[in-house]
């Protein structure tokens, strides 16, 4: 039987948070916002991930402003955003009050699909915002697409992925999503893993493939995935795909233009934004944002399992120490200390931690000394290590009396929204329930925006940009 495959296209954020530190404007989007919307995609991805901190904090835009711009030009194509599940899109677990709130502005300002997923494939991180999202989104209003985030390791099997998958369909998922989001996941065994999801999830819970193009292997591993059976894919249109990015989404619509798998996009669609986006590429790229070594392929993911994201983060960090020769000895030390960590996947947070503790067990000598995100990491604050962790870097967290916690990690927390509003408007700076909930995951940053836009409100400073607004 035909089957018609779906794309996800992710221009509007992925794919310039992956090529471009997520420095394209609203601006550069509108104008073909109504073009995207009548190419015929599963969804477009436009909000969530690193969005929301740079457009407070380098873009001088209010992110739930681009939300509702975003929806009032795509009136036929969902808006799809990533959440860190109780991480937000911060980088630390929130109350639970904080996350349904979030999740329930996020819906009725116009997101269609929250994909969700935790760093470390906890269910009990994904709870809080998995109610919301029923809760708020019942009625086909939106999408839960709960995400398994793919890694290798001893302890990372094709079963184990399959189980959690079934878990989290039994906690409401409509769709699951295969994150492969540091190109990891082989071709063969995306098509292992695809037959394995499909056979065990109820025929209507959709499986949609994510992966990027960093190693060169991400459009064998949509097309495996795709005889495998999987319904949806995400693709970016080449101005901004391939590379750190996801495969292009122009050569696999022409790749099963006629086939059973056609995707029922018209290419010739396509090519009025290709021009577009290929302009605003070249903008970025001359202000310094887009650096065309991202578009390389770089075989360094397979060898060391390092996210591109996480590979300029390491670059970064040793330039700033003046280390960059320590290059080579930190690549070869994450997968050690991921070993010690019990193999965390590396995506945001875990990536950040992991690579830092890397770069200081190098620069200072191995577990000389250990970050205080990579102690909590070991003490199951940021959740369950599916791993067994190395007893003695344990020994040496737990040392000053901390306790390794097993429970919930957000179980910890009291409700915040009542103090944070209050707070907010103590400020001076409320002026929606949504300002609130920027300020409870970038309080500097809001604040130096609410600053920005109350100056630019009252005509005093109007030219002064959000990030160096005086605090």
């Amino acid at each position: 039987m035909a089957k018609r495959i779906m794309i996800t296209d992710t221009i509007l954020r992925d794919a310039h948070q992956s090529q471009a530190a997520t420095r394209m404007r609203f601006d550069d989007m509108e104008p073909v916002l109504p073009l995207l919307d009548d190419i015929g995609y599963y969804s477009l991805e436009g909000w969530g991930g690193a969005t929301f901190d740079t457009c407070l904090r380098f873009l001088d835009e209010d992110p739930w402003d681009r939300l509702r711009g975003l929806k009032k030009y795509l009136k036929k194509t969902p808006i799809q955003m990533l959440l860190r599940g109780q991480n937000l899109l911060g980088y630390r677990h929130y109350a639970d009050d904080v996350v349904e709130r979030f999740v329930d502005k996020s819906i009725e300002n116009g997101v269609g699909v929250i994909r969700v997923f935790d760093a470390l494939n906890d269910p009990r991180n994904l709870e809080a915002s998995m109610k919301a999202i029923k809760k708020y989104g019942a009625g086909g209003r939106c999408v839960c697409e709960a995400t398994i985030s793919y890694t290798t390791s001893p302890v990372h099997t094709t079963e184990y992925f399959v189980k959690l998958a079934k878990q989290l369909e039994d906690m409401g998922a409509d769709n699951i999503c295969i994150k492969d989001m540091a190109n990891l996941l082989l071709p063969f065994t995306a098509y292992d893993l695809v037959k394995g999801l499909k056979s065990s999830l109820k025929p209507e819970t959709l499986v949609h493939l994510h992966t990027h193009n960093t190693s060169g292997t991400g459009d064998m591993i949509n097309l495996l995935a795709i005889e495998a059976g999987v319904d949806i894919v995400d693709c970016a249109l080449s101005p901004l795909g391939n590379g750190t990015s996801n495969p292009a989404t122009e050569p696999l619509v022409a790749s099963l233009a006629g086939t059973e798998y056609d995707t029922g996009i018209d290419i010739n669609k396509l090519l009025p934004l290709v021009r577009h986006f290929d302009k605003v590429a070249a903008r970025l790229e001359k202000e310094g944002s887009l650096n065309p070594k991202v578009r390389k392929i770089d075989i360094n993911t397979l060898l060391y399992q390092v996210p591109g994201g996480m590979l300029s983060n390491l670059m970064s960090q040793l330039k700033q120490a003046g280390q960059e020769d320590k290059l080579g000895e930190c690549l070869a030390e994450v997968p050690v200390v991921r070993r010690d960590c019990g193999y965390p996947p590396l995506v945001t947070p875990s990536s950040q931690i992991v690579g830092t503790q890397a770069v200081w067990n190098v620069l200072f000598g191995r577990y000389k000394t250990i970050t205080s995100q990579f102690k909590d990491l070991m003490l199951g604050k940021y959740g369950q290590l599916m791993g067994e962790v190395n007893g003695d870097v344990l020994a040496l967290c737990t040392k000053d009396g901390s306790k390794v916690i097993t429970h919930r990690p957000a179980d910890d927390l009291s409700p915040e929204m009542e103090s944070l509003t209050k707070e907010v408007k103590d400020k001076g700076f409320y002026q929606k329930e949504e300002d609130v909930l920027s300020y409870a995951l970038f309080p500097e940053v809001s604040e130096n925006f609410f600053k920005w836009r109350k100056a630019k409100e009252d005509k005093v400073d109007a030219g002064m940009n959000a990030g160096v607004y005086p605090v």
